[in-house]
């Protein structure tokens, strides 16, 4: 694959409005819950990212008719909670951890064997958190010695439910084995340290299947059926929260990101921005499905350091990369602790943003769980975004406030979440390019 280097001139500002393209996370979950539901569920919103691309083949592949995607529209023939088929071959899920983690658990309990594979980057992810419970249910999944991909899930197994405590936050986890859950006999329970996303128990209550939450505890009953559903995905929190972050750390900068999923499982960079002081608004709230959404304002302002309160880390795991170049651009010391998730991402986001930032001439300390990120000027240069599409978008941000453009080298995998980032920063009013070395 070539190098995709993306270039971003220094200066300027952020103006207008856009469309935010389809939340990841629920086009994921639609075409999974469309699938195993009984009858046809239209989708609208779908992004037609990578990753998401991957769930509908994998689907595809496993015999159910899915039409399109055309303009962010799905038909989905539902098979019903019994009616997939055998892969012909393995299902390679690219750059997906959230495909290949969700896949699992509702694989485990089929009548036949799959295998799941995916990229380099993926390939090198942690799955010991998913196929040790799933062992506890009683699957059967092969991985590597280190405990990575490709697994191997082995068919004919009777799952139990149990209860688990989850010793991380985790939305990838938890909805893992809520979808094993659905065949298991008797009660799965989660308990989860801290809220993660919450995109599963809605959808899973709008496809009609009954869930139960007491505060960080999730339960549903095996045994049941999903009634097909239509799903609108709204936009989506992470791709916008670059030009939250674009908007908010450069003067005269004033922009609406419309038509955003603000889930309060999703909101921390909204929270953590405006404990930084920056200047955002929401607008036109609505409902659209079991989802909140609003219009996202955000204006130019000056940021301060904080420390970011660990209870909303999990509230914004994915946005960090963004944020640290916020903190880049603040005034003062921003330090963030309990975030060793991030170290087990697309990247070890910890350590390529701190390199990045250091190459721009910004002090950023990588510490175990966090970082320690020193605001100041940054300088413009090249960085490396190790092939992570949030850090490559994030660090094109950082060109509005660097002295001299900004190189982001290894941008090819900005297509798996925001295939239109490039024309959606020139709407707004930013110089960049995407060339190919």
């Amino acid at each position: 694959m070539s190098n995709i280097v993306m270039t971003a001139a220094a200066g300027g500002n952020l103006r207008g409005e856009i469309q935010i393209p389809g939340d990841k996370s629920i086009s994921h979950r639609a075409v999974m819950l469309g699938s195993l539901a009984e009858g046809i569920t239209e989708i609208r919103g779908f992004l037609q990212g990578e990753d998401p691309v991957a769930t509908l083949q994998a689907f595809r592949a496993m015999g159910v008719r899915i039409d399109g995607p055309e303009e962010g529209c799905l038909v989905v023939h539902g098979v019903g909670l019994h009616g997939l088929k055998q892969p012909p071959q393995p299902l390679y899920l690219g750059n997906s951890g959230t495909s290949m983690r969700l896949l699992s658990g509702l694989l485990a309990a089929q009548p036949f064997d799959t295998v799941l594979t995916g990229d380099d980057s993926l390939s090198g992810r942690p799955m010991r958190r998913i196929t040790e419970p799933l062992s506890a249910m009683g699957a059967r999944i092969g991985t590597s010695e280190a405990g990575t991909p490709p697994l191997s899930i082995e068919g004919g197994r009777r799952l139990e439910g149990i209860d688990y405590p989850m010793p991380v936050a985790s939305a990838q986890v938890k909805s893992c084995l809520l979808l094993a859950g659905l065949y298991a006999e008797g009660r799965t329970c989660v308990v989860e340290p801290d809220p993660s996303r919450d995109h599963t128990e809605r959808m899973l209550q709008g496809f009609g299947y009954v869930v139960e939450r007491d505060n960080n505890t999730v339960c549903l009953q095996g045994g049941g059926t999903l009634k097909a559903a239509p799903v609108e995905v709204p936009g989506d929190i992470s791709s916008a929260a670059f030009f939250m972050v674009g908007a908010a750390i450069s003067e005269a900068s004033d922009v609406l990101l419309q038509n955003v999923g603000v889930n309060p499982t999703r909101t921390g960079i909204i929270t953590i921005l405006r404990q930084m002081g920056a200047d955002i608004a929401l607008e036109n709230e609505r409902e659209a499905g079991a989802e909140p959404v609003a219009d996202i304002r955000v204006r130019g302002s000056r940021l301060q350091g904080i420390a970011i309160p660990e209870h909303l880390v999990p509230l914004a795991i994915d946005e960090f990369p963004a944020l640290f170049v916020a903190a880049a651009c603040a005034e003062g010391e921003t330090v963030l602790t309990g975030a060793r998730e991030l170290r087990v991402k697309e990247s070890d986001r910890i350590q390529v943003m701190a390199d990045g930032l250091t190459k721009l001439g910004i002090e950023a300390l990588p510490t175990e769980d966090g970082i320690v990120i020193q605001g100041g000027q940054m300088t413009g240069g090249a960085v490396d975004s190790r092939g992570d599409h949030r850090i490559a978008m994030a660090f094109a941000m950082a060109g509005l406030r660097s002295s001299s453009p900004v190189l982001v080298h290894d941008c090819a995998n900005v297509k798996t979440s925001f295939p239109d980032f490039i024309e959606s920063a020139w709407r707004l009013g930013m110089t960049i390019k995407e060339t190919a070395w």
